[in-house]
């Protein structure tokens, strides 16, 4: 006995409709995380969004793969159990009550309904019938008649929208359906042989052939969602299924190869359209299928479904100049690389290694918004000296959308494994009236890029600020910048030599104080030397030196190149201002060189997403099951009218309940009262 009062109170819980509630909450909840939160991210994207503490805490529960974590998946099975148990508990009783017409209702009972009327009936109860079956049926309502023993008269019990019923029934079942797709889907096969051992998760970083069987799905495997980029004239016929801390690789029953790939922007930047031409080799027919794959419309081959997903630099090809900024007599030197590909270059004693990551061919930017937080930042700069410098940035309000061209991202790795992120720009960019070439540099993912800015000559290119840039920072050049300076900037006969030594001398230490840190050992000096009072006098001084012995290594290095000397216009000093403030900023940009992109051929590269969902028609179908139930439940409302024929009485007894209030109700009843009404009088 204790048994079966175990196993009936088990199956009252299972079959119960709360405790299948209860469980459907529970799943909301977790697709509303799976929702919310990014599913099947490669772990490092995780730990740098949530920290070291709430990283295990959020892997402990499953939730960076809810749908297929173990518990989402036991839900599901205790729904489906529950909520089959609850259709075969309820279902009969409601397919009884839907073909009750409840014939056997008592005359007190009528009474009791809150809907119901007594009314005269003078006419002959054989006409009142025929009129009240012909009202029925004009209605839309089905009856039962039935006549009762005595002076109890006829029963007619009508009903309509008993079929609201069949809501519930399609409801549960769409839920099971929906939880058995699911559960098709989670793939619990390839759980139950992870668990065994049989299928292991790969870590190492190695090529897909090189990956063991043991982390290799067979192309029959029952349900799966990868992803693959496959540059433009490459193919592919595996896919990579991100799974905890690793990855398994799974192979197709068919190659993609990747024909071209094109792409449509809008005026912001941001694309509009992009698609692949493709061609998919079955292994087994050695059929070559060409389709056109573009968002939102796949192309479906053995059951698995290609989308168009992403897009990326397939390995694009450029020729970079690299510009050393820290040896000031090294020559510029020429890097070949290719985006994904990394290459080393000697920086002096030390071997940095340039790992090219990204290519762009094009970029839309609010120029606009290059306000002083977009330079490299370095020392707090005095006002004045700003002022006296230009800023460097434009202080503009209105967005400035324009293409501003290519640009490629690198990291430069150091022999420790350090590494800065960079952002170049192939074109100049005109700000503020000047033209800049620009290179983004930020130390980790999470930051912004702050840019440096390398002006560029009236023939608009770099290498005057680099020639010039050596020179300053050339301290073999600096007593015969500061003679020329001394020379040109005390001019005559009244001049005496101790005076012009003197001028020299000063023009050498500026250029001393510069070559360490740039505006921040001048600035320093001045708040650490100079009175407070005469601060603004004496950047005044420093920087006119400074300047004038920048205008004198312009001249000497283009004498050196014998080039022509520049003439000193407005231009030729702002050109020598920015280059100032750009050598400034470069000690903290934190590279031993600058690489400037020359040429590039491009390759790109789509990103296919590719699934075998057996189980997503199943949900469909569960899908539409529950939407038509829940149409039912809300839209169909079930009437049951009896009408009792007394002739004994001359009197017809009318009663109507609904299964849901609503203020139709009322109408209705009163509607049918006026009916019965007329056809219980005579000559109507």
């Amino acid at each position: 006995m204790a048994q079966q009062s175990t196993a009936r109170a088990l199956y009252d819980l299972l079959s119960s409709m709360r405790f299948a509630i209860s469980l459907l909450t529970v799943l909301a909840v977790a697709s509303v995380v799976g929702t919310v939160l990014k599913q099947a991210e490669p772990y490092p994207n995780y730990v740098a969004q949530f920290g070291a503490f709430w990283f295990p805490v959020f892997e402990t529960l499953g939730l960076y793969h809810v749908y297929h974590a173990a518990w989402f998946l036991l839900i599901l099975g205790f729904l489906v159990l529950s909520t089959s148990l609850c259709v075969l508990r309820n279902g009969p009783a409601m397919l009884r009550e839907m073909r009750s017409f409840r014939e056997q209702v008592s005359e007190r009972s009528l009474r009791l309904i809150p809907l119901n009327a007594q009314i005269a009936m003078p006419a002959p109860a054989s006409v009142v019938l025929e009129r009240v079956r012909a009202y029925l049926l004009q209605s839309g309502y089905r009856w039962r008649e039935k006549t009762r023993a005595g002076d109890d008269g006829t029963l007619i019990a009508a009903k309509a929208g008993s079929y609201h019923r069949t809501g519930y029934l399609l409801t549960h079942c769409g839920i099971v359906i929906i939880c058995a797709g699911g559960l098709i889907d989670g793939n619990i096969p390839l759980k139950v042989l992870q668990l065994t051992g049989q299928k292991v998760i790969e870590t190492r970083d190695v090529p897909q052939s090189q990956v063991p069987p043991q982390s290799r799905l067979s192309p029959s495997n029952l349900s799966f969602r990868g992803n693959i980029n496959i540059p433009e004239g490459s193919s592919a016929n595996v896919v990579f299924m991100n799974v905890a801390d690793g990855y398994l690789v799974q192979d197709l029953p068919f190659t993609i190869a990747l024909q071209r790939f094109h792409i449509e922007h809008y005026s912001t930047g941001q694309p509009r359209d992009f698609a692949s031409d493709i061609v998919v080799i079955d292994h087994e027919t050695g059929e070559r299928i060409e389709r056109t794959i573009r968002v939102n419309h796949p192309f479906i081959h053995r059951g698995v479904a290609i989308y168009q997903a992403s897009f990326s630099d397939g390995g694009t090809r450029m020729q970079l100049r690299g510009w050393p900024l820290l040896s000031p007599r090294a020559p510029p030197f020429d890097i070949a690389g290719a985006v994904n590909k990394s290459t080393s270059v000697k920086a002096g004693d030390a071997e940095i290694r340039v790992e090219l990551s990204d290519f762009r061919p094009f970029n839309v930017e609010d120029l606009a918004s290059n306000d002083t937080s977009s330079r490299v930042d370095t020392a707090s700069v005095t006002k004045k000296v700003l002022d006296r410098l230009g800023s460097g940035a434009a202080d503009l309000s209105d967005k400035d959308l324009r293409n501003v061209g290519p640009s490629f991202h690198y990291r430069l790795r150091d022999a420790q494994g350090q590494a800065r992120e960079f952002s170049n720009y192939m074109l100049p960019l005109q700000l503020d009236g000047a033209w800049y070439l620009m290179s983004g540099v930020r130390a980790t993912p999470n930051e912004d890029f702050r840019y440096l800015r390398l002006p560029l000559d009236a023939e608009g290119r770099v290498d005057s600020h680099m020639q010039l840039r050596s020179m300053l920072l050339d301290e073999k050049a600096w007593p015969e910048l500061g003679r020329r300076f001394a020379r040109n900037a005390a001019s005559g006969p009244a001049v005496s030599a101790v005076l012009r030594e003197r001028l020299a001398e000063s023009a050498e230490r500026v250029l001393q104080m510069f070559s360490e840190r740039g505006l921040e050992t001048v600035v320093r000096f001045i708040e650490q030397g100079v009175p407070q009072a005469e601060r603004e006098k004496a950047a005044d001084i420093y920087i006119r030196v400074l300047e004038g012995v920048a205008l004198e290594a312009l001249q000497l290095a283009r004498e050196r190149a014998k080039q022509p000397p520049l003439a000193v216009d407005e231009q030729t000093q702002r050109f020598i201002r920015d280059s100032l403030i750009s050598i400034s900023d470069s000690f903290a940009y934190g590279a031993p060189f600058y690489l400037q992109l020359l040429q590039y051929e491009e390759v790109k590269a789509s990103g296919l997403q590719l699934t075998r969902a057996p189980g997503q028609n199943i949900v469909y179908g569960g899908s539409l099951l529950l939407v038509l139930g829940l149409f039912a439940m809300l839209y169909i409302r079930e009437r049951r009218v009896w009408i009792l024929v007394q002739p004994g009485r001359a009197e017809l007894l009318m009663a109507m309940a609904v299964n849901r209030q609503t203020l139709e109700n009322e109408q209705e009843f009163e509607k049918h009262r006026a009916a019965l009404a007329a056809a219980a009088q005579t000559g109507t």
